[in-house]
């Protein structure tokens, strides 16, 4: 029987190149067991997703990646778990949708200051409807020539430290948790690797959030022994997966490869049941 379990992956509903049912039938030929479909700042790809994995028996959690501001910088909280079947996340991501859409906007001006000629209209048809984000502008600085790559267009232009101060329309990372748990949800840090501070890390625990994703593409083991470490002292959740973005056709990909055991999917939903019970009392 299939143990393992990819709990961040992308799809064509925010900037990954998949679809969701894609993303199920690539799990089903990898033999995972569960997975979770984390788009930025929306929900979609999960509700898509749906059938497809009851058809290929597939377990499919909720899952989301929400865009939060620690300080001046993002900060990007991954929830699981979350009562999907009610409007109460899906309103606050409505507007995760328009801070997305004036953030994006602000980088393209910066861009632009930069000697790049782009618009946001070109960005926005690159998204096709999906959450927009500095990857579809990657791609139109790829396809205008501007760059080789879409890593090429993060590397001279549109990492943090190439666009410098951004202002930043997405709510505070405490709401963000906070939002999570009264959706019934479980609430971790993305990918910290190398992103934040021992402080800043302390500042995610004492806001009370439930996990952190030790496995990660971009954490070395060193990496995975520290997050899991923390985990172990403060009782957290540990969580990981391969934050695929790729598509169909993809040369090498972690999806498949960077996974976590069932047993840490199971976690999450005994305290998040735990978290739903406690949520209706309150109502």
């Amino acid at each position: 029987m299939p143990s393992k379990a990819d709990l961040h992956i992308h799809t064509v509903c925010s900037d990954g190149r998949l679809t969701p049912q894609q993303a199920v039938e690539q799990a089903k030929e990898k033999k995972l067991a569960c997975i979770a479909i984390t788009d930025h700042d929306t929900c979609k790809g999960f509700y898509e997703a749906r059938a497809k994995a009851e058809e290929l028996e597939i377990e499919l959690i909720p899952g989301v990646e929400i865009t939060s501001a620690l300080g001046d910088k993002e900060a990007h909280l991954l929830a699981y778990c979350f009562n999907a079947d009610t409007d109460y996340l899906e309103s606050f991501l409505s507007r995760q949708k328009l801070a997305r859409r004036k953030r994006i906007k602000g980088i393209i001006e910066t861009v632009n200051k930069a000697g790049v000629d782009v618009d946001y209209d070109e960005v926005w048809a690159e998204a096709n409807g999906a959450n927009i984000g500095r990857p579809h502008l990657a791609r139109v600085l790829t396809q205008k020539g501007y760059v080789g790559s879409p890593k090429e267009a993060f590397i001279r232009y549109l990492s943090d430290k190439q666009l410098g101060t951004i202002k930043n329309y997405y709510p505070d990372y405490q709401e963000v948790i906070e939002t999570v748990k009264n959706a019934g949800g479980a609430c971790v840090v993305a990918h910290p690797g190398r992103m934040y501070s021992s402080e800043e890390m302390t500042k995610f625990i004492d806001a009370g959030i439930d996990g952190i994703e030790c496995i990660h593409p971009s954490h070395n083991y060193q990496m995975q022994k520290k997050y899991t470490q923390l985990c172990e002292y403060h009782n957290l959740l540990m969580t990981g997966g391969s934050d695929t973005h790729d598509g169909i056709n993809a040369g090498y990909s972690h999806f498949g490869v960077i996974t976590v055991a069932l047993k840490h999917v199971e976690s999450i939903k005994r305290m998040t049941k735990q978290r739903k019970n406690i949520t209706e009392i309150k109502n």
